[in-house]
């Protein structure tokens, strides 16, 4: 957790001292750094901090080398659509590409993990919503520190609004053991 939030962390710091563009560039190296750090501990990048430190680069590289802080913006809503696209794609070939991602940390029944992937697909198109909302409509520190605090916040809530299923929905082996 501190190696996905600590890159946030400091673009909110970078920024708040000396602006959105040494914020970018700050949040790309922290990005790496994390990202190095996570192999360097597990061996392997998860999949979804893998996507997101390729698209902080892409975006944050456009942000600094056209000098344009719309491309750092859009970067939420994209990383959130294409996250929202793959879940979908993976329903529609009857592959839940989160009980592959998640399956070996926590069991569910085939209704739960379609139940819990249906509603990750809502949240992500909810916050690239948003996000185009947020950047649009305030200025830049604003929308830093709604990417910084506000998101990570309602991720928390959206996956507490997610225990009943993730309960209801448990293999009978494990539900009848208490597990």
């Amino acid at each position: 957790m501190g190696l996905e939030l600590g890159p946030l962390i400091a673009f909110f710091a970078t920024n708040y001292f000396w602006g959105l563009f040494p914020g970018t560039a700050v949040l790309i190296v922290a990005t790496l750094v994390a990202i190095a750090t996570m192999y360097g501990i597990d061996r392997r990048v998860p999949i979804m901090p893998a996507v997101s430190c390729v698209m902080v680069t892409i975006f944050g590289g456009l942000t600094l080398l056209l000098a344009d802080e719309m491309f750092i913006k859009l970067k939420p809503t994209v990383v959130n659509l294409l996250f929202a696209a793959a879940l979908t794609f993976g329903l529609m070939i009857r592959r839940n590409f989160l009980q592959l991602l998640f399956g070996s940390v926590m069991s569910l029944d085939e209704a739960g993990w379609k139940i819990v992937t249906r509603r990750w697909i809502v949240m992500f198109c909810v916050l690239a919503a948003v996000n185009e909302f947020v950047w649009r409509s305030y200025d830049t520190d604003t929308w830093v520190s709604f990417k910084t605090f506000g998101v990570p916040v309602l991720v928390v809530i959206f996956s507490m609004t997610l225990v009943p299923v993730l309960q209801r929905h448990r293999p009978p082996e494990e539900a009848a053991s208490g597990d």
